[in-house]
């Protein structure tokens, strides 16, 4: 018996990064929640406070715009459930997307990259992403959210589109969200937790705290409030070929990161008892744009590529199957050849007729319409190559 130790280990750190991530974003958006509920308390020093019931008992929270005048024995710190997700979902991208560059992040096609240049531009990526953001935070333009806001997103598209014209497709999604995942956890690690220390001491100290502190500790929160439902949209965005396997998936990810962040801001409007009309409209037409985009690019061909699929003959199993060995059954097959894995990714395979017949809808929507697939382009598939198995699809996968 053979064990794959390095997918266990992907099992096992992916595993790790989902339950630190959602213990993450369920105190984040429990503590915007409890923000935007706070009324005036009927007495004593406290800001704000808020009463809720749940699992049978009843909670009564306050909160201190600075502090109290007394600080409380036991304190308890939210900083671990960030950490541990950044730290996890970095050590899955160096295993998949570093370790794995040739297969997972480069793409000849688009730039001839060695290993450890790939690795560099991917490291780089996230180091001048926290750079650029903490600049416009302390400049003019962090006065205002709005503005820092649409600053923000521009330079997250102009990085999207970079990184889309030296890495494959995927590959730059994925660094995108690392980029806005690595500006989430620093933001805690360099801001929020650092202010918060520094007015604990100065009450320990006896001293008035500075209330800049908390202001820029707030800002920060907030502002990975609205970039959490775009991460996690680039999260699971690896199973749908259809947005990175666009011809402008910058754009893609652009128009969908938008969605979360407009869907994101009806709930915080929501919290507050304002009102959503307008931004339920925004969040509405956001999503419709996003799948209209993606599913007219994909329905408009050349009209040379028109006519040559009007007046080819239907394709067979005698035409694809030359295809499938070459090009994709090292990998899917009950038993790969490729060195890169020990069992069929996704337990697709295309080894036999039976097999490819029932992964034909997949490997359309990969491998003719997206054209990722095989990874990187390494066995030199051809547009011909994928307008053959296009047909044969869409004849109904004859034998």
């Amino acid at each position: 018996m053979t064990v794959d130790w390095s997918e266990w280990l992907n099992l096992a750190i992916r595993w790790f990064h989902l339950t630190a991530g959602i213990a993450w974003i369920g105190s984040s958006f429990y503590f915007v929640w409890l923000d935007n509920h706070l009324v005036p308390p009927k007495e004593g020093e406290a800001s704000g406070e808020v009463w809720s019931v749940h699992g049978g008992g009843f909670y009564h929270k306050q909160k201190y715009a600075v502090a109290p005048s007394k600080m409380p024995e036991d304190l308890h710190w939210f900083k671990w459930e960030a950490y541990t997700t950044w730290i996890t979902g970095f050590l899955l991208l160096v295993l998949i997307y570093w370790v794995g560059a040739e297969s997972f992040l480069i793409d000849p096609a688009k730039a001839q990259l060695s290993q450890a240049a790939a690795i560099a531009i991917g490291a780089a990526s996230l180091v001048v992403g926290w750079v650029v953001y903490d600049l416009l935070c302390r400049s003019a333009l962090g006065r205002d959210n709005r503005v820092l806001g649409a600053a923000w997103f521009a330079f997250l598209v102009l990085a999207a589109w970079a990184l889309d014209r030296v890495f494959n497709a995927r590959g730059a999604y994925l660094h995108v969200g690392a980029m806005i995942g690595t500006v989430m956890v620093a933001n805690v690690f360099f801001v929020i937790i650092p202010n918060q220390r520094k007015v604990v001491a100065a009450l320990m100290r006896g001293e008035a705290a500075d209330p800049a502190l908390g202001k820029a500790g707030k800002q920060r929160s907030l502002h990975n409030n609205y970039m959490t439902l775009p991460v996690l949209f680039i999260m699971v965005s690896h199973h749908y070929a259809m947005t990175f396997g666009a011809a402008r998936p910058w754009l893609v990810l652009a128009l969908l990161g938008l969605t979360g962040v407009a869907v994101r801001h009806v709930f915080n409007l929501r919290h507050r008892g304002e009102k959503t009309g307008r931004a339920m409209v925004v969040a509405g037409v956001m999503a419709l744009v996003s799948v209209t985009y993606v599913s007219a690019e994909k329905a408009t061909l050349p009209a040379e590529a028109k006519s040559t699929e009007a007046v080819a003959a239907p394709e067979t199993w005698a035409s694809v199957e030359p295809i499938f060995v070459k090009h994709c059954a090292s990998c899917h097959a009950a038993k790969p050849t490729s060195e890169a894995f020990t069992a069929p990714p996704l337990g697709v395979m295309v080894d036999t007729y039976d097999h490819s017949r029932a992964a034909a809808e997949r490997v359309k929507k990969v491998a003719v319409d997206a054209e990722i697939m095989p990874l990187g382009n390494m066995t030199g598939m051809t547009r011909a190559e994928r307008d053959v198995l296009g047909r044969w699809i869409a004849a109904g996968a004859p034998q």
